[in-house]
């Protein structure tokens, strides 16, 4: 009886060490390896933005110059969001924000826009979606050069009437077969400009702030 107490401490202990050791290796590992993963996700950032926005528009370490803006109706947000500032000699040259076109044929598109300082895009592009392959998935710049019709594109250029698609009687072209893809990336895109217009100024003149995960 006495034995078979003893064994039962002894395996109870033995246990408590695995668990204690093996906590410990979890966290070690995850101390030594979570500057590398956050190195990493910050160059996937960084890549992504110089997709939208040329590195020649900006000198600053620009996903450190962040102000974290609250859900935002006329961005399409539900989440806090980072609005990643470019400067240039220390000037304000341009704003890339994350946008949300919610009604995309099967779904939420996300999108990251690169807006300069006078309020011209410097490029969108396309983060994640959940459009047909083959048929909608043509706003992706990996897929087609739809996505670049943007670039230049303002408030004023073309004018406020004309930000549909061509079907519409609008600017922008569209696949036939396609259309209510590039409708709700068009009237996101245009949304986010007029949020930029009223908004852009303020949010340059905030302090850097620490970025949330989401």
């Amino acid at each position: 009886m006495i034995t078979a107490a003893k064994n039962s401490i002894r395996t109870a202990l033995t246990l408590i060490a695995f668990t204690v050791v093996g906590t410990g290796l979890l966290a070690y590992t995850f101390d030594i390896s979570k500057d590398k993963i956050a190195l990493n996700e910050e160059q996937a950032k960084l890549d992504l933005i110089n997709q939208a926005l040329p590195n020649a528009l900006y000198d600053n370490a620009i996903v450190n110059d962040v102000a974290m803006l609250p859900p935002t109706p006329e961005l399409g947000t539900t989440r806090p969001t980072a609005a990643y500032r470019a400067r240039l000699n220390g000037v304000p040259s341009a704003l890339v924000l994350e946008a949300l076109a919610p009604d995309g044929y099967s779904g939420k598109i996300t999108l990251l826009l690169a807006i300069r300082a006078n309020g011209e895009l410097a490029g969108v592009r396309v983060v994640s979606h959940k459009e047909t392959p083959g048929l909608g998935d043509y706003i992706e710049a990996a897929k087609s050069d739809w996505i670049k019709q943007f670039d230049h594109a303002s408030l004023v250029q073309p004018d406020s009437k004309a930000w549909k698609v061509k079907k519409d009687g609008g600017h922008f072209d569209y696949m036939t077969g396609a259309t209510i893809t590039p409708r709700a990336v068009v009237k996101a895109v245009h949304k986010a400009l007029r949020y930029y217009e009223q908004n852009g100024a303020e949010i340059f003149s905030r302090p850097i702030q620490a970025k949330e995960r989401s």
